[in-house]
């Protein structure tokens, strides 16, 4: 199918937006009138430099306000059209459309409204234009596409037709079922967006929180699948108003917005019955389209690694070391060529590299390694998700280990450690690596700590959504619901993207917190570790002089109002600065480190099964954070 996006959609000028927009891949563009407006290319100008990106202008958009008025609203709204008409002739543009009105002026008749447009049709033909009217969510009498195709049919023109979108169809809640009674060719256009479940005012909602397909909570493939069955054979054309898309990169927003369309399409072609597999897949009952499927998603089976930038480890082994020590981890390896540390504790692997990237002078998490079934199948996937492999100096000896960045600049690896049918990262650590189950004297296994159990990762504020649909799409993890944590300088948001094993769980947060007094940059990230004994690992680091963060006595206070667990038990999370959540599946025991850098380590227990990260106790952990930050900086 063909693939358009509305200018609306990106920042910046028109000529900068058609520009990403080929950059991008696309094939179509919508017109936004303001931005032609604002422009200075003459509509030839924009109309050669589209031809020239191998665009098509697919729509000029929009015209407002036209249908069920008075005689002499009507002879204005005929007289803007003509002028509409002469732009887009000068455009090369054959579609127009029109939006169901919202003036208080209009009269709430259906025949009044069809005889007007059908009017409009009749001059638009003359012009070789087609008239595109949609029923806005707001519209003053028409706000559900089943009461526009009403008035379309009634009209019956050949140049009449509708434009479907996915938000004003769902965000009202109309069934799309019914879109399935349309004639296909009687859709004239296709617009789609996604956008988060919110309780506001529709307009409102409409203008600042649309995002693409895949980013918010809409189930816009199911509704393009009723729209396919049709027969429509037009392009799938994204129109979203988001204030953040508005503010980034174009370059960036357009190419996300083409990852959003090919996700899109293989959502589609699986919720129409056939099974995704690479290329064209042809949709059933000969319809006339052809949806381009991915690569299948090749989906994590746990973590290998975590990397962190420690350009101390030169230093007594730095304070990231240190931290790792108390915790039970032991040193098991060097690499053989890069100044970078494995440090090991049942199957929680921690890199620290001195060597890190963009001359880092604190610690950070750089990249993060997963296990996967089938690492060049996963490559693939990326790849044709337009995340392409990084390019990454190795020695000839070093282990095949690729790796596509995340929006946040995150490296994301794709590894099979230990594995007969595929070279190990881990022997690029032979020569010095040591039995993790041994370093720490007499055969004894060093803690507690099993495995990885999630990792944080504090997205850009502009890159949210991005980083939401890059980890749903390139690596198959599914979405939680999005929540808004309070932090004492503004708001945390956060959602939990994870595997439906929970193998591979992260969390995707962005700080909204303000710049005032001058405080420093918040962006911490974390690496939280699955202990099978959280009381035995605390006084671990109790008794190596590295205490945990030390969560105020209130918090105790009200933790036995809300919870009776008895006095010995509260007792001892008091003593050992432990935090408690719970819901519907078990319970969740958990303590953090204090931060270095940018970097903390959260060590969970999850009893009987829970499955949330414990965001109940979020903003205590923010809360003593920033005490601490703004104690270390006056």
């Amino acid at each position: 199918m063909r693939r358009s996006i509305a200018t609306v959609s990106l920042s910046g000028t028109l000529a900068d937006k058609l520009t990403a927009i080929g950059a991008a891949g696309f094939d179509g563009v919508e017109i936004f009138e303001n931005d032609l407006i604002a422009a200075d290319l003459s509509p030839e100008d924009v109309r050669y430099r589209a031809a020239d990106l191998g665009l098509a202008i697919e729509l000029y958009q929009p015209f407002r306000d036209f249908e069920a008025v008075s005689p002499t609203a009507l002879a204005h709204s005929l007289r803007r059209a003509e002028h509409k008409f002469a732009v887009m002739e000068r455009l090369g543009a054959t579609c127009l459309l029109v939006c169901s009105n919202v003036s208080p002026a209009a009269v709430d008749d259906d025949a009044l409204a069809a005889e007007q447009l059908r009017l409009l049709a009749e001059r638009a033909a003359e012009h070789g234009i087609r008239i595109a009217y949609e029923a806005l969510a707001w519209g003053r009498h028409v706000h559900d596409y089943l009461h526009s195709w009403r008035i379309v049919r009634a009209a019956d023109h050949p140049n009449l037709g509708l434009c479907l979108d996915s938000f004003h169809i769902l965000a009202r809640d109309v069934d799309p079922y019914a879109i399935e009674t349309i004639p296909g060719e009687k859709i004239f256009f296709l617009q789609l967006a996604d956008a988060p479940s919110l309780p506001m005012d529709v307009l409102y909602w409409s203008r600042h929180y649309r995002c693409f397909p895949g980013q918010g909570d809409l189930d816009v493939a199911g509704l393009v699948s009723h729209v396919l069955r049709t027969g429509y054979d037009g392009p799938l054309s994204l129109e979203v108003f988001n204030d953040i898309f508005r503010q980034a990169a174009s370059m960036r927003t357009a190419q996300d917005a083409m990852r959003s369309l090919i996700a899109l399409e293989e959502h589609v072609a699986t919720t129409i019955g056939e099974s995704p597999s690479p290329g064209p897949v042809l949709l059933p009952e000969a319809l006339p389209v052809s949806l381009a499927v991915p690569p299948p998603a090749v989906i994590p089976s746990g973590f290998a690694f975590a990397e962190l930038a420690a350009p101390a480890i030169g230093t007594a082994g730095g304070p990231l070391a240190g931290v790792l020590g108390a915790l039970g981890f032991v040193r098991t390896g060097v690499h053989a060529h890069k100044p970078v540390e494995l440090w090991e504790q049942g199957e929680a692997r921690i890199l620290l590299n001195a060597g890190s990237p963009e001359g880092r002078d604190e610690p950070a998490l750089t990249a993060i390694g997963l296990e996967s079934p089938d690492p060049a199948a996963a490559v693939k996937r990326a790849e044709s998700l337009l995340s392409p492999v990084l390019p990454r100096p190795r020695d000839p000896r070093d282990a095949q280990l690729d790796a596509v960045a995340a929006p946040d600049g995150t490296e994301v690896f794709f590894c099979r450690t230990a594995q007969p049918d595929h070279s190990s990262w881990l022997d690029d650590f032979g020569m010095d690596r040591r039995d993790p189950a041994a370093a720490g004297g007499n055969g004894d296994v060093a803690g507690e700590i099993t495995h990885i159990d999630h990792v944080a990762l504090t997205q850009p504020w502009h890159h949210f959504d991005e980083a939401s649909l890059f980890y749903r799409s390139v690596l198959g993890l599914s979405p939680h619901q999005s929540l808004e944590l309070p932090d004492p300088y503004g708001l945390l948001r956060s959602r939990a993207v994870s595997t439906p094993d929970d193998r591979v769980r992260m969390a995707l947060n962005v700080a909204y917190v303000g710049a005032a007094d001058g405080r420093p940059d918040v962006a911490w990230q974390h690496v939280a570790l699955a202990s099978d004994d959280i009381v035995a690992t605390a006084r671990r680091l109790h008794t190596a002089g590295t205490a945990p963060l030390a969560i105020p006595d209130n918090y105790y206070d009200d933790l036995e109002a809300r919870h009776d667990l008895g006095a010995r038990r509260h007792a001892l999370l008091r003593e050992l600065r432990l935090l408690y959540d719970r819901d519907d599946h078990g319970e969740f025991l958990h303590f953090y480190t204090v931060t270095t850098g940018r970097v903390f380590f959260e060590v969970v227990q999850r009893l009987g099964g829970y499955r949330g990260y414990g965001a109940a106790n979020a903003p205590v952990r923010l809360a003593v954070q920033h005490a601490r930050l703004h104690h270390r900086s006056d």
